[in-house]
């Protein structure tokens, strides 16, 4: 089963969900990652002599963006907060370059950090204008006036500075300069928001919207401010509940996840009535998803993981004899499941939460 990205439709054929991770560092949306030239003799042919490609300034473009002098070394993505080594001159992200004492590209002691306005002023005005672009289908309408005065058509691919701004987030946050991936990430959320000023309820961009919410949910959790990541996470989920409750990715892998970790913020915070019911309203998200699709063998895990869940809070909140049934329901959830041989990392994660639910037994 093939994992439903927002961002699928505006990003090349290859790339990967900016929602999902995993232990590789291939989990970012790359356009492309090959110098390939065809996507852009093919990919805005026209007819219409009027249409002119958009091309960025600087040499880039949404689909070809590769490390260059507005990017940091040690995150791998566009300058954030741009500041230079003394003596040595050589540029980074404040947050990046604050972790060494030594510059990570000549070896020189780093005696003072100053910050470069000009330069980070530069990479604002090439956030700002990237793949900023309006909306045509009809000739006449959406012209867009370049420096030059020459007017042009641009195609309508708008949204593919969302997917941009979305891998440049990515990168960051990899590479652990949470402020940039949040800032790229309120660039691109903003975006949708405008967008759904005049398409209220689209399905495909509440879809966006939520998975971006979420993410900057996860940036702000990070960095330890939690009422901002319980309110990113209850927006996201607000967004997400608008969708068809047949989409199975985008409610397992985004409305569920953002359930529950307003719950693990909630409990960790000591309001387990709180907690109690998000678990409780993942864990119906989850459980719906497994009666639609009933071959899946991961949403059967995860109703399972809710379960133990919502117990867990049952037991804390004195509860036991729920919590005993909640526990039970899930090892039944798991004893009944059988994998084929090939889900070995399916039976690993099975095996797993079996394991810690009958020792919530063994402890009662």
């Amino acid at each position: 089963m093939s994992s439903l990205c927002p961002f699928a439709k505006l990003a090349s054929v290859g790339a990967t969900c900016p929602v999902k991770s995993s232990s590789d560092n291939k989990t970012t949306i790359n356009h492309t990652d090959d110098d390939d030239d065809d996507n852009e003799k093919t990919g805005n042919a026209n007819t219409d002599p009027r249409v002119v490609p958009p091309k960025c300034p600087f040499g880039y473009d949404s689909n070809t963006f590769k490390l260059g002098p507005l990017s940091c070394m040690v995150c791998h993505a566009l300058l954030h907060q741009s500041s230079k080594c003394t003596p040595c001159s050589h540029k980074f992200c404040k947050a990046c370059i604050l972790r060494f004492k030594d510059c990570p590209l000549c070896g020189a002691d780093i005696q003072g950090i100053e910050p470069d306005d000009e330069l980070q002023g530069l990479v604002d005005r090439f956030i700002d204008g990237h793949a900023r672009i309006k909306r045509s289908h009809a000739a006449g309408d959406g012209e867009a006036t370049s420096d030059n005065k020459t007017k042009v058509i641009y195609e309508d691919v708008s949204m593919e500075r969302g997917a941009f701004l979305v891998q440049q987030a990515m990168r960051a946050f990899r590479a652990q300069n949470i402020e940039s991936a949040k800032s790229r990430l309120s660039m691109c959320a903003q975006d949708i928001r405008e967008e759904l000023k005049s398409k209220q309820d689209n399905q495909e961009l509440c879809s966006q919207l939520g998975a971006v919410l979420g993410m900057l949910g996860d940036c702000c959790r990070t960095l330890g401010d939690a009422p901002s990541a319980i309110t990113y996470y209850e927006e996201s989920a607000e967004f997400l509940s608008k969708l068809p409750k047949k989409d199975l990715e985008v409610l397992v892998h985004t409305l569920s996840v953002s359930l529950n970790k307003i719950g693990d913020l909630r409990y960790y915070d000591g309001d387990l009535h709180s907690a109690r019911s998000y678990y409780a309203r993942s864990l119906d998200v989850r459980r719906s998803a497994a009666k639609e699709h009933l071959a899946v063998a991961s949403q059967v895990i995860d109703v399972a993981t809710s379960l133990a869940k919502v117990a867990d809070v049952d037991r804390n909140l004195g509860n036991e004899s729920m919590a005993f049934e909640g526990f039970e329901e899930a090892i039944k959830c798991l004893e009944n499941l059988k994998l084929e041989s090939g889900e070995a990392s399916l039976e690993q994660r099975r095996l797993s939460v079996l394991d810690f639910l009958q020792k919530q037994l063994d402890d009662k």
